[in-house]
């Protein structure tokens, strides 16, 4: 039973990161390639303060998320002017260099050591440091991140980021400061990733920089685009499942030697296959 909570408690902190993600990607049109950047930047700033100032865990993930909506409303103000490609390859050299002072700057981040003995969440005097304590915690997070998303894009802002999506010079001539709206749309999508980076941190009770590669940024926009961009509930799916197949494929009783490289290969063939017969994604709309 602790190995499924553990796998619910990981679907839970991606379910956060691709809501997120989602929000400037499938909702706002942004290529977008910094997601583990903001986790990084969430996880560090929280587990920091809790390990040299004993902060508590809940103001260490507010610290967190806040931090890292300051930094991707900084990275949206130097990339206002890039589009497309562009602003793909500009956000994953900003993921490469957050890993590369996660891992440089061991004065502070102890570099490839990591940090160990990150103190778990706490209610009151008890610990959530058992799987099924921290899956409710992480369950009732990615409720309220869903609803407040819910709440963004049904909103009069909501229908302006999707009119960016759909078309930015029709935006700005009806008087959108579009600039502005892209900001807080980065800024909003960083802090709930920070917040995830956080739970990470406090969950596994250690970090690393290799925790937070560009690659896990690749992986969250593969959930986005999985489950359906501009779908809330696509990202939820696209999260659930692509965390849980590749632990469902361990039970499949290959032998050892190649049980690892056949799983991976059954998983990139379901992706392609997926990719191939719907590409809008599982919940995404009908494309034409």
């Amino acid at each position: 039973m602790d190995y499924a909570f553990h796998l619910m408690v990981m679907v839970g902190i991606y379910v956060i990161l691709t809501l997120s993600l989602n929000l400037v990607v499938g909702y706002t049109g942004l290529a977008v390639l910094s997601q583990a950047g903001f986790a990084c930047v969430g996880a560090y700033t929280s587990a920091l303060l809790a390990l040299d100032f004993g902060a508590p865990a809940w103001l260490g993930a507010v610290a967190g998320g806040a931090l890292a909506a300051l930094t991707g409303g900084g990275l949206a103000l130097c990339t206002s002017r890039l589009k497309g490609d562009y602003l793909a390859l500009a956000t994953f050299g900003f993921g490469v260099i957050v890993y590369s002072v996660a891992k440089n700057w061991t004065q502070l981040t102890r570099g490839p050591l990591g940090l160990p003995g990150i103190p778990p969440f706490r209610l009151f005097s008890f610990g959530l440091s058992s799987a099924w304590a921290f899956l409710l915690l992480v369950g009732v997070a990615a409720a309220a991140t869903y609803w407040v998303l819910e709440r963004i894009v049904r909103s009069p802002f909501g229908r302006v980021l999707a009119a960016i999506r759909d078309d930015e010079l029709a935006a700005e001539a009806l008087g959108k400061n579009v600039g502005q709206f892209k900001v807080q749309a980065m800024m909003v999508s960083a802090f709930f990733a920070g917040v995830a980076g956080s739970f990470y941190a406090h969950y596994v009770s250690f970090i690393d920089p290799t925790t937070f590669s560009v690659m896990e940024s690749v992986a969250v926009l593969l959930m986005v685009v999985f489950g359906g961009m501009g779908s809330l509930v696509g990202s939820v799916m696209g999260a659930s499942v692509l965390v849980l197949l590749p632990e469902a494929l361990r039970f499949l009783g290959l032998p050892n030697e190649y049980a690892a490289p056949v799983r991976q290969m059954i998983y990139g063939l379901l992706l392609v296959l997926v990719v191939l017969k719907r590409p809008q994604g599982l919940m995404g709309k009908a494309m034409s």
